[in-house]
């Protein structure tokens, strides 16, 4: 056995979150040297033909040196059985099987360890795998795949199909007769490895070679990186065809997430700074371009604990990302970097820049072991990361623990929540001058009439010139909606999102789209808002004839139902905000610039109708009201309602407010804003300040912020209502959870790239509904990162959604004007394949199409 020792020095610290386990100085350059790591063991090829193994757990126990190929080792692969442990190299002339445990008991005894050929003269191999259960082995050798037979070494099957050299291959673990491999050839393949068939073949997919292929068992999601620093995530789940659940630029999410980092340090106090800034002081110095040069697993389920009542575990599904610049932990739920670790940061390290990685997470999750070579120079080290301590490092410091939409404290005294009934109920001014002017009347006597001149009284009473009455429909369907009178049965919580068109109504004849849509909390009545300056009230079931409501001069942008669902409440392009009684459709308050300076772009009720909220430029704004509510025919005409500011608060950098959203079906403090500088703000109402800000939340502005606000027919758990959702142009759907102020995941399998498209949750708080600009409405999971449905029907652009708070319905408006509701059956149909087919009810969307689209039900096969 040939012994490196003489080259190699072991344990050179690096710091307290990098330890160099061995660095080992190789006869050759080091540059494209394959490289292997599993929980115990790393392999690296030593003086081009010699495969060395070193014990990871114990670095004084002595590599053991293996001989047999004639020619440079060009891939190395560890099995995935524990006993017996194998390893696999490959070189031009052979395919060699290791058995460890072996090898090393002939070692002991003074012999030479010898391995299987499992083949010969196969080409340049750039890739090895070993099948789940090691009973096969897949040969990357040129444009071709061998499987060969680990028990009696012989082809199993040849693949074919690529055009360019094959780099990666991995086996899929739950469908164990599949395996993926990726080519220069920037596609990657799907085969059927028990029949040698091609089952799919993906289109091109980047301008450099993939690299890098890793399957996740647990999301079910194929991950491959190129040469240029991008990962693309494709969705494994039967049914899903292989789609396309995102691609992530590795340069851009470094330098977003050095500068978040960087925001989160000049927040802590600065005897907190130090503990983060090891190792950072020149992350952002970026490398041109970041090669994915291998990806591995990373168990962070103890430092990322699935906090979210909703969420599955998936959350904190994470792999590691060597490239030749440092290493990257990346989260596969809200694809996000959870830490980064650039090489050049740590002086004590041998290697600056690496040629080729492998790294790989150990038991537990605690630490990891990184295999580099140099990319200039003839190095190989052993790096041993405290993967917990990283993340925590550059992690918030229980930053939004406090927070909570459920209020945890009574209203302060000095809030602008608190009430002063007693100061409101005082003595009015205007009496107290009426009894001091009849205070200045002298007594005079009491004198007795005999005969007294008539009043008028009994006279013939005067005809009504005209009546003063706005709408006169009144055939019982406009009487006041009561909550708890037509309340039916709870919400089913296990309910399916709908996928069947139940009913379709033309709104608007003509350029009039249909810009939002909302039901009442009862729901029983469904508000849009027109270009066209009108609001429509219809009944949820579409029926009847609308309500009109009239008076704005520009698109309606905003409508919102009071909680008892006796308002309704609006704001336009014109910048006004206008309050109406849905008893007869009147208008019961307007306001305008003598009340805000800027346009109102967003407001609601708030704190169970209380206060109106509102936001004008950068200031969010609390309004205190009054309706009159006097029925006289004449002086209704008068304006006896009134409002008037209570409380303003300015945004952090006085940027404009671009949407808000506050929980009104309960007392609560807390209000989010989305700011134009694509920063998410959290205000607490209660003490009158800003209590925590998300800067670049997205990398274009927010357009809507939905939180997840249930419905009075079901109830959820309490950790629920702080999850909230955002979403902007061409930047998909963040699912934030307010506890932690991070984003818990992302959704990106709709096209929104131009106009903005609204999003809603569903009562029950497991979905997530947007619209798209491919005339379809898409259904996430929040516990998916893929869409789980996607709705047809629509002739145009569909431009917001909205649930039905007592059934599974939902609501989607679209642009020309159309109102369509999706329905869900008793029961599930089946087809193909023995999958389920869930029919579902209700939707509401808005679109530009003037067409009624009919939508065929389809098999739900995800």
């Amino acid at each position: 056995m040939g012994d490196p020792q003489g080259n190699l020095c072991t344990d050179a610290g690096v710091g307290d979150l990098v330890t160099e386990k061995c660095l080992v100085a190789s006869k050759g350059p080091a540059r494209r040297v394959p490289l292997a790591c599993s929980g115990q063991y790393c392999a690296f090829p030593l003086d081009g033909n010699a495969l060395c193994v070193w014990n990871t757990d114990d670095p004084s126990y002595q590599p053991l040196t293996l001989r047999g190929h004639h020619e440079p080792i060009t891939a190395v692969a560890f099995g995935n059985a524990v006993s017996p442990l194998l390893v696999c190299s490959a070189s031009r002339d052979y395919v060699i099987m290791w058995t460890l445990d072996e090898c090393r008991q002939k070692a002991l005894q003074g012999l030479t360890p010898r391995g299987v050929v499992m083949g010969t003269l196969l080409g340049k191999v750039l890739c090895l795998r070993l099948s789940p259960d090691d009973r096969a082995v897949a040969v990357c050798a040129g444009k071709k795949i061998f499987m060969l037979d680990t028990e009696s070494q012989s082809t199993r099957a040849e693949l074919e199909g690529h055009r360019g050299a094959v780099t990666a291959a991995e086996f899929c673990l739950w469908q164990t007769h599949l395996i993926i491999s990726v080519s220069e050839d920037r596609s990657f393949k799907v085969w059927d490895h028990h029949m040698g068939s091609l089952i799919y073949n993906s289109s091109v997919l980047t301008a450099s070679p993939l690299l890098s292929l890793l399957i996740d068992a647990e999301s079910r999601q194929l991950v491959t990186g190129c040469a240029n620093g991008q990962l693309w995530i494709f969705s494994l789940v039967e049914g899903h065809h292989y789609r396309c659940v995102t691609r992530v630029d590795l340069k851009k999410k470094s330098e977003s997430f050095f500068r978040r980092v960087e925001s989160r340090l000049c927040s802590l106090p600065e005897e907190g700074q130090r503990v983060c800034t090891d190792g950072l002081e020149k992350g952002e110095e970026v490398e041109a371009s970041l090669p994915v040069l291998g990806l591995g697993p990373c168990d962070l389920s103890l430092v990322l604990p699935a906090e979210c009542g909703c969420l599955p575990s998936e959350n904190t599904t994470c792999l590691w990302i060597g490239s030749s610049a440092g290493l990257f932990i990346f989260n596969l739920a809200n694809f996000e970097l959870e830490a980064v670790l650039h090489y050049k940061d740590f002086r004590s390290s041998s290697i600056q820049v690496a040629g080729s990685c492998a790294v790989m997470s150990k038991v537990g999750g605690e630490k990891a072991v990184c295999l580099l070579t140099s990319l200039c120079g003839c190095k190989i080290a052993l790096l041993e990361i405290y993967a917990a301590a990283l993340v925590r490092s550059q992690r918030g410091h229980n930053a939004g623990r406090d927070l909570s939409v459920l209020p945890r404290a009574h209203v302060l005294s000095t809030s602008p929540l608190y009430f002063r009934p007693a100061e409101e109920n005082r003595t009015q001014p205007a009496p107290q001058r009426q009894s001091a002017m009849r205070s200045t009347i002298k007594d005079q006597p009491l004198v007795f009439h005999s005969k007294v001149r008539s009043s008028g009284y009994a006279s013939t009473p005067h005809i009504t010139l005209f009546s003063p009455k706005t709408n006169t429909r009144s055939s019982g369907d406009r009487s006041l909606p009561r909550r708890d009178c037509h309340r039916g049965k709870e919400y089913p919580l296990e309910s399916s999102p709908p996928t069947k068109v139940h009913k379709q109504r033309v709104i608007a004849h003509g350029p009039a789209a249909v810009s939002c849509v909302q039901y009442s909390g009862d729901g029983r009545w469904l508000a849009c808002g027109l270009a066209n300056h009108l609001s429509l009230v219809f009944r949820a079931d579409l029926t009847g004839t609308p309500a009109v409501f009239s008076g704005h001069d520009g698109a309606v942008s905003t409508v919102c139902w009071s909680h008892d669902g006796r308002w309704l409440l609006s704001t336009s392009r014109d910048g006004t905000l206008r309050l109406w009684s849905l008893r007869g459709a009147e208008l019961a308050l307007c306001v305008g610039k003598d009340v805000f300076s800027k346009p109102a772009r967003s407001a609601q009720f708030y704190y169970i109708d209380t206060f109106i909220l509102l936001s004008s430029g950068p200031e969010l704004q609390l309004l205190k009201y009054h309706v009159a509510t006097c029925r006289d025919g004449i002086q209704r005409y008068k304006q006896k309602s009134r409002c008037k500011g209570v409380f303003r608060l300015p945004t952090t950098g006085m940027t404009e407010i671009t949407s808000l959203s506050a929980v009104n079906d309960f007392y609560s403090y807390l209000v989010l804003t989305a700011g134009r500088n694509r920063t998410l703000e959290v205000f607490d109402l209660n003490a009158g300040c800003s209590a925590a800000t998300i800067i670049e939340a997205h990398s274009r502005p927010v357009h809507q912020i939905c939180q997840n606000k249930g419905s009075s027919f079901m109830t959820q758990q309490h950790q629920l209502y702080n999850l909230f959702a955002t979403t902007a142009t061409g930047d998909g759907i963040k699912l934030w959870d307010l506890r932690t102020l991070r984003c818990e995941r992302c959704f990106e399998g709709h096209p929104n790239h131009g106009y903005p498209c609204g999003i809603a949750f569903s009562p029950c708080g497991r979905y997530v509904a947007s619209g798209a600009e491919d005339r379809h409405v898409y259904m996430y999971d929040v516990g998916s990162s893929t869409f789980s449905h996607r709705l047809a029907g629509h002739t145009d652009t569909v431009t917001g959604v909205a649930f039905s708070p007592s059934a599974p319905q939902q609501g989607q408006p679209w642009w020309q004007g159309q109102d369509q509701l999706l329905d869900q059956p008793q029961q599930p149909l089946h087809c193909g394949r023995g999958s389920p087919c869930l029919w579902w009810l209700g939707r509401l969307q808005t679109s530009t199409d003037r067409k009624v689209p009919h939508l065929h039900p389809y098999p739900c096969t995800g």
